[in-house]
């Protein structure tokens, strides 16, 4: 029987011992089901054991697999490897800084969101991390506008795309920082929708902070444009950001934001997309009356949606992705029984990226309801069109599917759909600078020495 844990805050390390020795398994048999419910062949047992010896702490990856694998709240890990820190980190959250910059510049924009926000450009403005390709100068080939780069983004992710978004963006400001008054006024618009594009594009790719900082510069053309609804189109899409980060009260704080200043100029399409954003982030961060509300007013706006009447950047609004954003946030409302219909015709062609954000959704549903095998179907669909569309955020949704897949490992349809996602993950979109996952290393033959008890 194993002992009562101390009271009080525990290191990670003992306390895995102590939930490992109690199921009776080995560090090589946790570390075999950590891989296969990760779907990343590449932890071994010497890795659990420096865990267990304090030598390393797990990231949030894979203390939310612990948590999984050991049935224990994830809380408890996370307590107790901040406890096993030796300083709590420094940044709270990827792009915190970003973050707080553009909820501060939100709350001005606000107040007035037709006023002279953006005094003078920065001298270079792209996400953070992002590199035009080619360098300043005009690719071979050119690069396309931003018209093009919206179409094209329907087609590919923000792997393929990111690039060329910043590029835009940074020859946007250089256009902008050499204009006299006339040229001004006919750039900003130009400036703000270059901004807003990059910072999707930037998210879409993985760079959190990158695109939050876009988006910051995006608000400010906007308001000095004089043009609220694009300034809250802006924050929609910062919303929508920082809802796919884990961050939901940020979410709704910018997604309020946007509506409450950009409702009185805003076409119907924007209002009810707003509305989305609001009910979205509402219902993720477990206020499910005020989503209850911002979803039947947008379900009430959406009836006034003419798709030809709408400005060229909401092309893509149409009724089908309206009743697909519905469905979603039904699901995180628990309510999947209504969202299955609405989420099954999200899939359409030439669009795999929202095809594979949707059906990620649609598992959720199907889990929900307890249909593990067309959870798993579906999320097998969903992973190849995030192999197609290119898109890291697509793929890190879906490895949340798998982690609450998980849950079900005896499931035969559960084991097979994390063998497909191992053999996948080599081509999953990842955002820049991450290293693949490598086939793991044959045995060696020689006799290894067992690693040291200390260093």
């Amino acid at each position: 029987m194993t002992p009562s844990p101390p009271p009080g805050p525990q290191p990670l390390g003992p306390l895995l011992a102590r939930l490992r020795l109690a199921l009776g398994w080995s560090q090589q048999r946790l570390a075999a089901r950590l891989c296969a419910a990760a779907g990343v062949p590449t932890l071994t047992r010497h890795e659990i054991s420096r865990w267990e010896r304090q030598l390393r702490v797990p990231g949030d990856f894979w203390l939310g697999w612990l948590a999984v694998v050991l049935d224990v709240p994830v809380g408890l890990l996370s307590g107790a490897a901040a406890h096993s820190r030796p300083e709590p980190p420094r940044v709270v959250r990827p792009g915190s800084r970003s973050r707080s910059a553009l909820l501060a510049l939100a709350r001005r924009w606000l107040t007035d969101p037709r006023g002279p926000l953006l005094i003078v450009p920065p001298p270079a403005a792209q996400p953070t991390g992002l590199h035009p390709p080619g360098g300043a100068a005009d690719p071979p080939g050119g690069v396309p506008t931003v018209a093009e780069l919206r179409r094209l983004d329907d087609l590919a992710g923000g792997a393929d795309l990111a690039g060329y978004g910043a590029y835009r963006l940074g020859r946007a400001v250089r256009e902008l920082s050499g204009a006299g008054p006339a040229a001004r006024r006919r750039l900003l618009p130009v400036l703000a929708e270059s901004a807003q594009l990059a910072g999707w594009l930037a998210a879409d790719a993985g760079h959190p902070a990158g695109g939050l900082d876009a988006y910051r510069l995006g608000l400010r053309a906007a308001a000095a444009a004089g043009d609220p609804a694009f300034g809250g189109h802006v924050l929609g899409a910062a919303s929508h950001l920082l809802a796919c980060a884990g961050d939901p009260y940020g979410a709704l704080v910018l997604a309020r934001t946007g509506y409450a200043g950009a409702r009185r100029s805003a076409s119907p399409g924007l209002r009810a997309l707003l509305l989305h954003r609001v009910a979205l982030a509402a219902a993720l961060d477990g206020r499910a009356e005020a989503a209850g509300r911002a979803l039947a007013a947008a379900d009430r706006v959406a009836e006034a949606v003419e798709p030809a009447r709408e400005p060229p950047w909401l092309y893509w609004l149409d009724g089908p992705e309206l009743a697909a954003m519905t469905g979603r946030t039904l699901v995180a409302l628990g309510r999947p029984r209504p969202a299955e219909p609405l989420l099954a015709a999200a899939r359409r062609p030439g669009r795999p990226r929202g095809a594979a954000l949707y059906g990620g959704w649609l598992a959720r549903g199907h889990l929900q309801l307890g249909n593990v095998e067309q959870a798993c179907a579906v999320a097998e669909a969903a992973l190849l069109d995030a192999i197609r569309a290119g898109s890291p955020r697509a793929a890190g949704q879906l490895a949340e599917v798998r982690r609450r897949l998980a849950r079900h490992a005896g499931e035969p349809a559960v084991r097979r759909h994390a063998a497909l996602a191992a053999a996948a993950a080599r081509y999953l979109p990842r955002p820049a600078g991450t290293p693949r996952p490598t086939r793991p290393a044959r045995p060696r033959t020689t006799r290894r020495s067992p690693p040291a008890a200390t260093r």
